[in-house]
């Protein structure tokens, strides 16, 4: 006997559907501001109804904590096991750096996520929950680059983390995101950390050294 229509249960969630669906409401976001995020029109947008977006999303927290994840991807992206600590941290400087200036547009969502999560405590805990494993893995890179040497013992590798985190944060803010006050706030950055040098082979090494 065949079971009825209204029993038969969703197909089940593929990894393309669900990453099409967080990369739909990434690009309303950057487009149409966090106000602007609509979830009939990020399913719309995948070619799906509301029911399937649900069933991947039960709710709009769960997809903006899809977009968050998706968005500190790009940010992890910039993360490298090559070379020393010291060469690894400045890397990732310069990689960020890079990121940012090719991908306006993650710039804007995260400056959209972090404005809103000042009045909306599901959002704070998701963002801080991010910044977080961030300042972790910061922290991390910079206590390695100490004990190899290449940071002064004195620096606090906890307290550097955080400014660091903040400092690239704030990249993505608009007052701020403009690319002369960005390369002098990464080149100050690296000249008090001791790191500075030529910009590391790869995509990074395009940037500009003005």
């Amino acid at each position: 006997m065949s079971t009825p229509p209204a029993a038969r249960r969703p197909p089940r969630p593929t990894d393309d559907r669900r990453q099409a669906l967080v990369e739909a409401a990434f690009n309303e976001i950057a487009e149409r501001g966090f106000e602007g995020l609509r979830t009939r029109e990020v399913a719309a947008d995948v070619g799906v109804n509301i029911a399937t977006l649900h069933y991947y999303f039960p709710t709009k927290e769960a997809l903006i904590r899809g977009v968050v994840q998706l968005s500190m991807q790009r940010f992890r992206s910039t993360l490298t096991s090559h070379g020393s600590s010291a060469d690894q941290l400045r890397g990732h400087l310069h990689a960020v750096r890079t990121l940012l200036r090719e991908d306006p547009q993650l710039g804007t969502v995260m400056a959209e996520l972090a404005l809103r999560s000042a009045r909306d405590p599901a959002l704070k805990n998701i963002m801080e929950e991010t910044n977080d494993a961030w300042h972790r893995t910061v922290r991390a890179l910079l206590r390695r680059a100490v004990r190899d040497g290449h940071l002064r013992p004195e620096l606090d590798s906890d307290d550097v983390a955080a400014i660091v985190v903040a400092t690239l944060a704030s990249m993505t803010l608009p007052a701020v995101a403009g690319a002369t006050r960005m390369d002098q706030a990464f080149r100050q950055l690296e000249r008090w950390l001791g790191i500075a040098g030529p910009a590391p082979s790869g995509p990074a090494s395009s940037e500009s050294s003005n």
